[in-house]
């Protein structure tokens, strides 16, 4: 009688996203001591943009009806908003907002290479960065980010001008689009869909929503490290960009603190505590569409970007080794950014690999096209 087979045990299902992961980084690590140090490193890398843009502001008037206070407080009133203005004012207007906790000065690097062919003009969010904050708490709403959107463009002479949204910024752009299609030409979605999940939220938003204080800059690069894991392969100078943008010296703390307003995430909490669900106003957009998918991200999922493909002609760039959100300083990203703005390319999915890191001189990099497997027709 012949022996049976042994069972073979049930498959364990892997999980797909994996809260732990992180990309090798490239390049040397810095290990900094004092802020003396931090200080003249970050000086360093900043200047690279020295005289490339111009600071500017312009008030922002929060209207009654997305006011949650009493009545009786219930006004009009004006906020100051900073933005990065960068290239020819003549040229084509290229409007990027960021995430729930970015600034402006994280569009850096992409911003300075599209400025030959467009204006590229990158906003801070009411609460963070630059910009001033909120009077209520229950202001800051994804209703309020849309009409600071809507008042940017306003403020620049009106549409259509082109947007590019990474996260929340492109939650606002849909929503943006759905309701004002005439405002906006071509919009870059840069991983990000009408459908986040609310486990994705409730994660995210948990370690947000505190109050950080940073001591040292080891502190600071460990945490400010662990919070851009997702943002790809890169070096440790575009690391330094984005931190130092990202936070501001406190004397009342002792160290650095985040550049925004704590209680502006601390309303994202309270919002994300369900799925985020935007597939009513996706149907409303007809405008051309760039979507950029890291490819292990954990907000925007294979299944949302195959509904949207269905619904719509959209354009898709993968990123590998990369989660939520790409943080666009890759030469290679920018270049086919360039190219689908200038509508040089036909193709609508591909698959884009990472250029040499910036802390390398651009002129030892490699053409962006011997560097990419293109995917699709």
């Amino acid at each position: 009688m012949a022996a049976r087979p042994p069972r073979t045990p049930p498959e364990v299902r892997r999980k797909r996203h994996d809260p732990d992961w992180e990309p090798s980084i490239p390049g040397k690590r810095r290990v900094l001591k004092t802020w003396d140090e931090y200080m003249s490193m970050a000086k360093r890398i900043i200047e690279r943009f020295d005289h490339q843009f111009d600071l500017r502001h312009f008030d922002y008037h929060h209207p009654v009806r997305l006011q949650k206070c009493l009545p009786r407080f219930r006004k009009p009133y004006p906020v100051k908003v900073a933005y990065t203005d960068w290239g020819d004012p003549a040229n084509p207007i290229v409007v990027c907002v960021g995430g729930v906790a970015n600034t402006a000065m994280r569009f850096n690097y992409l911003a300075s290479d599209l400025e030959s062919h467009f204006r590229v003009v990158c906003m801070d969010w009411v609460g963070r960065g630059r910009s001033g904050w909120m009077a209520d708490e229950r202001d800051y709403s994804l209703a309020t980010y849309t009409e600071q959107l809507r008042q940017l463009i306003d403020h620049l002479g009106g549409g259509p001008v082109i947007v590019l949204g990474s996260s929340m910024g492109g939650s606002a752009a849909i929503d943006l689009v759905a309701h004002h299609p005439s405002l906006v030409s071509r919009l870059i979605l840069n991983d990000i869909g009408p459908f986040i999940p609310k486990a994705r939220r409730k994660r995210r938003s948990a370690t947000l929503a505190r109050h950080y204080v940073f001591r040292d800059p080891g502190d600071l690069l460990r945490k400010i490290g662990a919070s851009q894991k997702n943002d790809g392969p890169v070096s440790d100078d575009v690391r330094f960009n984005v931190t130092f943008h990202q936070t501001r010296w406190s004397d009342e703390e002792g160290g650095r603190v985040y550049r925004h307003d704590v209680r502006a995430l601390q309303a994202f909490r309270a919002d994300a505590q369900e799925s985020l669900d935007q597939w009513r106003q996706w149907k409303k957009i007809h405008c051309p569409v760039l979507l950029i998918h890291g490819m292990m991200s954990d907000a925007l999922l294979p299944p949302t970007i195959k509904r949207m493909k269905a619904k719509h002609d959209v354009a898709v760039m993968h990123v590998p080794n990369t989660g939520h959100t790409p943080v666009l300083s890759d030469r290679n990203q920018n270049w086919f950014i360039h190219e689908w703005l200038m509508g040089h390319t036909a193709s609508r999915e591909w698959t884009v690999l990472h250029a040499k890191t910036r802390a390398e001189p651009a002129a030892k990099a490699k053409s962006p096209v011997r560097l990419v497997a293109s995917r699709g027709a």
